[in-house]
């Protein structure tokens, strides 16, 4: 098996948003973050994938079996979560498991009833009264007792304390530990990809910008804060703004000699400060106050 998950050139078109020829693909042992500000399109990709919505054009496979000819069979081996579980809010764990398992095969209860005690997750309590971070870790908890392969999650981490977080992203890189599972996670907060994530997808306005190594994404930018106002580099910026006292913004890292000849000296980025600025070139907006 070469990939977990391959979708090839996807398209979804809405009366105000298309997914445009989206590609990319998750290997056993990586774990994507799928990147893109609200509204890029990552759910409706998610979604795409799961067959939940149907799309105009494009394959998806899983396992290297074709999701629309295989689906039954791919999600025995997927474990899949929308960024909020609201289904039978008044329904214990311990009830919503005994329907959930009877649509796996290999659904293994005493895996499940381990996995809860390892996420000190309380079979006994309903789902409307578990915090964000027990519900995500509920769906991790199905997902491994049915032995799934690929994980697919939407915004797994959003809404949670930093302690819950920290934890999550502990348990998505032990479950890749063996090389034998994947994780996709979409999220817009990249401080956790920083922390996890292997490789990175970037989707912009329904278009994929990038999808690779996510130190290949890292290192092909740069940070500058510029103490010189220096305005003689202004081109060569991707995005810039004007602070006080000082210029910051990003740059090719091809043009790192440019701005180190005038004294300047650009930094390694993180996620944030290079999709802060990549989305500031794409957009057009001006703002007057």
């Amino acid at each position: 098996m070469n990939a977990s998950l391959r979708v090839e050139h996807l398209n979804k078109k809405y009366p105000a948003f298309s997914l445009k020829d989206v590609s990319f693909e998750v290997k056993p042992g990586e774990i994507m973050g799928f990147i893109g500000r609200n509204g890029a399109g990552k759910t409706t990709t998610l979604k795409s994938i799961m067959n939940l919505v149907h799309y105009e054009s494009g394959s998806i496979y899983a396992f290297d079996n074709d999701m629309t000819t295989h689906e039954l069979e791919n999600k025995q081996r997927i474990g899949f979560a929308l960024s909020e579980l609201n289904y039978y809010p008044n329904k214990t764990i311990r009830q919503l498991v005994g329907v959930t398992k009877r649509f796996y095969k290999n659904f293994d209860e005493h895996k499940f009833a381990e996995v809860c005690r390892l996420f000190n997750l309380d079979l006994n309590k309903k789902l409307e009264e578990l915090s964000s971070g027990m519900k995500v870790k509920f769906s991790v908890a199905i997902a491994l007792s049915h032995q799934a392969e690929l994980l697919i999650l939407d915004e797994p981490t959003s809404g949670l304390d930093p302690v819950s977080r920290e934890e999550v992203l502990d348990i998505f890189r032990q479950i890749v530990k063996n090389k034998d599972r994947a994780i996709l996670f979409s999220t817009h907060i990249t401080s956790d990809l920083d922390k996890c994530a292997t490789h990175i997808t970037y989707i912009h306005d329904g278009t994929i910008a990038y999808t690779g190594i996510k130190k290949d994404f890292i290192d092909s930018y740069l940070y500058v804060k510029d103490t010189t106002m220096n305005k003689e580099v202004l081109d060569d910026y991707i995005s810039y703004k004007e602070l006080d006292g000082y210029i910051e913004g990003l740059i090719d890292v091809e043009k790192k000699d440019a701005f180190v000849k005038r004294g300047i000296k650009p930094q390694e980025p993180d996620l944030d400060q290079i999709m802060v600025y990549l989305e500031r070139s794409k957009n057009s907006e001006s703002f007057t106050l």
